[in-house]
């Protein structure tokens, strides 16, 4: 194979390979229900991000990030919990929660940043949602995601 004709594969082979892993998680999606600590439910409609490969990509790559939606990540074990936003053009905002669902740290994440955030104690899960989303739905620290089975 000449190097003109590898060069073309490789440049289609790396293409699909990325709108593969920015494609949406169709099948692995859930409705979160949040329950702030006066009563109140907030719903958000979320990817779940419990492989490896999905925990990696993320939001990576995504320009739209509908209001309403998110990306739940889903780990075995509580521990301290580390994010960034390579290669992430949307502004986030990431909730850090236990694993009794108490949300525990409320971090906005700007685009593109190689900043760490990290949390304050060990956590279980993290959200993802558009920048500002838990401060508009009145979201705060303390109030706690419901865990069902689909989650755990």
């Amino acid at each position: 194979m000449s190097r003109s004709k590898f060069a073309v594969f490789a440049a289609v082979f790396l293409a699909a390979a990325c709108l593969l892993s920015c494609k949406e998680n169709a099948g692995n999606k859930t409705t979160l229900q949040i329950i702030c600590r006066d009563g109140k439910t907030k719903t958000v409609k979320a990817e779940l991000a419990i492989t490896p490969q999905e925990q990696q990509t993320g939001f990576m790559f995504r320009k739209d990030i509908p209001e309403g939606t998110g990306m739940l990540f889903v780990f075995k074990n509580e521990q301290l919990l580390t994010f960034w936003m390579k290669n992430t053009p949307t502004p986030l905002s990431i909730a850090y929660i236990d694993s009794n669902g108490i949300i525990r740290d409320i971090f906005d994440m700007q685009p593109f940043s190689l900043e760490t955030i990290a949390s304050t104690t060990k956590a279980r899960y993290a959200l993802e949602v558009p920048q500002g989303w838990f401060a508009k739905e009145g979201i705060e620290v303390g109030d706690r995601l419901k865990i069902t089975d689909k989650i755990k």
